[in-house]
């Protein structure tokens, strides 16, 4: 079954009105600390760029690009740096191949004239002076793949990802307005419309591991659906807003956030529609983190809930006086506190590695917004970026294992 969203606004969204469909990505897909080998092996991917141009999102959004790191830390490479070929286009890193041997990189292009409408009416006008594309980047020998732009639907197009046994891509084109769940074979072509007659605003859009059952949601109210789209049963009608439902590993269960826009806490379901049950609070939290020093509209980027690998934990954040703090909890409802935190800092972007041990997370604990891994049992905080004052780090992805280190991919600071 499946879930489509629907969303009327591009608020919340991380560097962009793109962030949540990655964000939507952002399952944890690698293990890190499985052994020394391992551990030289594997990378996480991410995106950094300016936060604190005062001329308004467009003008930092046009910095940021998609970085590699490995996950100690020790190196660090940008990933299809020649992707970007004029001043007003950028990367961001969106996830991974299943075997982690390709990278899914996001090319944006905006127009400095829509960029300045954007901001005189402070809204998105996504029909105007937009193409978003979806890369995928081999690690092993650099060469470039825009599945998205064969047999071209739509000029912007956002949320790839692998189906799965090998069955192609799902993908969400904007088309005259409106975001639609879409699938694709692999070399791009074949490219379905899934949601049927429906006119509704597709969003958050993701397939179930066994591939049969897909997720959404529709004017802030989660969908679950087969993987045609059709026998569309709605979770439930008691919350005026639903948000960004996530398949857990085992694919029995979805997590999603539910309340009041901006006063929302996660939830889950079993993907038969049944056992709705409120897993945590967030003590206020508004969920959306602030990225630019200078806020422009809708400039905050969506801080979610995400599954730990054996689909019995979740990790969130939640605010505690003050503070943002990186939280875990079981379905039952029991609630761990993983930061203690000084005051006014702020914990963002939580992703679980799939072998449970350690946890991936943003916090600007320094100043700077950083990606920090833990490795759980030790209860110790590593700090994998250094982005350099003026700069943010966000949103990092788990590489699946790969085979052998890859070579170097783009170019080093």
């Amino acid at each position: 079954m499946v879930c489509l969203a629907r969303r009327k606004e591009w608020g919340a969204v991380s560097c962009g009105p793109w962030g949540i469909f990655w964000a939507a990505i952002l399952s944890s897909v690698a293990s890190v600390f499985a052994s020394p080998a391992r551990a030289q092996t594997s990378w996480i991917g991410y995106t950094e760029g300016r936060n604190d141009f005062e001329e308004g999102q467009y003008a930092n959004w046009v910095t940021q690009r998609a970085w590699r790191v490995q996950a100690d830390g020790s190196q660090r490479q940008e990933v299809a740096a020649g992707l970007v070929v004029e001043k007003d286009q950028w990367t961001q890193f969106a996830g991974w191949s299943p075997d982690g041997a390709k990278a899914i990189v996001g090319l944006h292009r905006e127009s400095r004239e829509n960029a300045r409408w954007e901001r005189e009416h402070r809204t998105f006008r996504m029909t105007e002076g937009w193409q978003s594309d979806a890369y995928l980047v081999s690690l092993a020998d650099g060469e470039l793949f825009c599945p998205t732009s064969v047999d071209r639907v739509s000029a912007c197009n956002t949320g790839l990802f692998y189906l799965p046994k090998d069955r192609g891509f799902g993908f969400t084109p904007l088309i005259d307005g409106i975001s639609k769940p879409f699938v694709m074979d692999l070399d791009g072509r074949n490219k379905r419309d899934l949601s049927g007659a429906s006119n509704a605003f597709s969003y958050g859009y993701s397939i179930s591991p066994d591939g049969q059952c897909i997720s959404y949601h529709a004017d802030y109210q989660v969908y679950i659906a087969d993987a045609q789209g059709e026998h569309r049963i709605r979770i439930s009608d008691q919350f005026p807003f639903q948000f960004a439902p996530r398949w857990s590993p085992d694919g029995q269960w979805l997590l999603f956030v539910a309340g009041e826009h901006y006063d929302c806490h996660p939830h889950v379901v079993r993907r038969d529609g049944t056992g709705l049950r409120k897993v945590a609070d967030r003590g206020g939290y508004r969920g959306v983190v602030e990225v630019l020093k200078h806020p422009d509209f809708h400039s905050e980027s969506s801080d979610l809930p995400v599954w730990g690998v054996d689909s019995k934990t979740i990790f969130f954040t939640a605010q505690i006086e003050g503070r943002i703090e990186l939280m875990r909890a079981d379905l039952e409802g029991n609630v761990q506190r993983l930061t203690f935190s000084s005051p006014g800092v702020r914990h963002y972007h939580p992703a679980a590695s799939p072998d449970g041990k350690a946890i991936l997370f943003g916090s600007d604990r320094t100043g700077q917004m950083q990606l920090y891994v833990r490795h759980l049992e030790e209860q110790q905080d590593r700090p994998i970026t250094e982005a350099k004052p003026g700069f943010a780090a966000m949103h990092g992805h788990w590489q699946p294992q790969s085979p052998s280190p890859p070579p170097v991919l783009g170019r080093s600071p």
